[in-house]
Formats: C-alpha cells, sequence, structure tokens
C-alpha cells in the first residue's frame, strides 16, 4: 500500500534532523540556515518518493516583500503540500549592498517557509538561547577602544538592532549614542 504525502510529509516532520552548523560570533549562537535544512531532507526524498521546490515572488515593490513558497511534491500522485514565508526587505540597512539585502532576505524566506513546512522549530536559536534570567552579570561597554565596541558597530551597520546589544551589554551613554549614530536610517 502506497503511503499518501501527508504520511510522508509526517514521516519526514517526526525524522528530519537540521543541525545548526553555522555560528554567530557577535551573539555567541550556533542557528540553521536554508542549506542546512535542504542537506538534512536530501536523504528522506528518495525514500519517500517525493521532492521539494522552493520558489519566490516579489508581491510588494515599494516596500519590497518577498514571498518564498517551500513545496513538498509525491512523485507517486499529483499531490503537493506547500508553506510560505513573507519576507520584508531593508533597503536602509547599511553595510551591504543591494544584491547582499536581497539575498539576505531571499536566504531568511527560504529558511522560514522551509522550516514551516517541516515543523522545525527555531526557538532555541538567537534570541531564545540568550538567558534573561538576570542571574550573570552584564559585561559593561564603556569604551571606543574596547573590541566589542567594533564588533557592536559591525553588527549594527549590517543591520543588527540596539536592544540586542543592550540586552547582552550594559552600554555607557557615550557608547549608546555612538551605537544609535551608526545605526542605519529606517
Amino acid at each position: 500500500m502506497k503511503s499518501n504525502l501527508k504520511q510522508k510529509l509526517a514521516h519526514i516532520q517526526v525524522n528530519l534532523k537540521a543541525k545548526k552548523s553555522r555560528y554567530n560570533g557577535f551573539g555567541k549562537y550556533n542557528y540553521r540556515a536554508a542549506e542546512d535544512i535542504l542537506e538534512a531532507i536530501k536523504p528522506f526524498l528518495e525514500s519517500q518518493k517525493c521532492s521539494v521546490t522552493i520558489n519566490e515572488e516579489m508581491i510588494s515593490v515599494d516596500p519590497p516583500v518577498l514571498k518564498t513558497t517551500a513545496s513538498i511534491l509525491d512523485a507517486e500522485s499529483d499531490d503537493a503540500i506547500h508553506s510560505n514565508a513573507i519576507v520584508g526587505i531593508d533597503l536602509m540597512s547599511k553595510g551591504m549592498s543591494m544584491p547582499q539585502k536581497f539575498g539576505a532576505a531571499s536566504s531568511y524566506g527560504k529558511k522560514y517557509a522551509l522550516g514551516n513546512l517541516l515543523l522545525i522549530d527555531d526557538t532555541a536559536d538567537a534570541d531564545a538561547s540568550n538567558d534573561h534570567s538576570g542571574k550573570t552579570a552584564k559585561v559593561t561597554l564603556t569604551s571606543k577602544k574596547d573590541p566589542l565596541y567594533a564588533k557592536a558597530v559591525k553588527f549594527i551597520e549590517g543591520g543588527g538592532d540596539i536592544t540586542a546589544i543592550a540586552g547582552k551589554y550594559d552600554l555607557s551613554k557615550e557608547i549608546k549614542k555612538a551605537l544609535e549614530e551608526a545605526t542605519p536610517m529606517k
């Protein structure tokens, strides 16, 4: 008896393990990219007689918004199951060229469309893995000569949020003002 696509997808969702092979040095956390998810699903595709596709579509130009659709298709029938992710593209972020801005949004959309389709929970990524309990003392960032300051500026110029830095470090008034000045205009 052939399995239907819902059964095949359920089998993949239960057994898929996509590793977090990437590391964010500023935030000090591991994360997974769309490529990690695609690599993890490949062994299942032949055995389950399925394929996965990803399509992207600009659904708005002003502001630019990208819709990414991840689909699983059954090779034994015409059945397909789809999942979407909607991602805005921040044209004002500093530190990236225009192709990099679109590429970053594309990668983000792919990761979340695949994650939605395959039930990959990212709650342990990024901010969710940070300890906000207040049990440990924060490092205070008070000097522009501190190597952490250079990392913070790079993070901000790349589109990072100052609140993420303030959540991890205590900032002197001078450092906070300097970081606000480095923040890309929205």
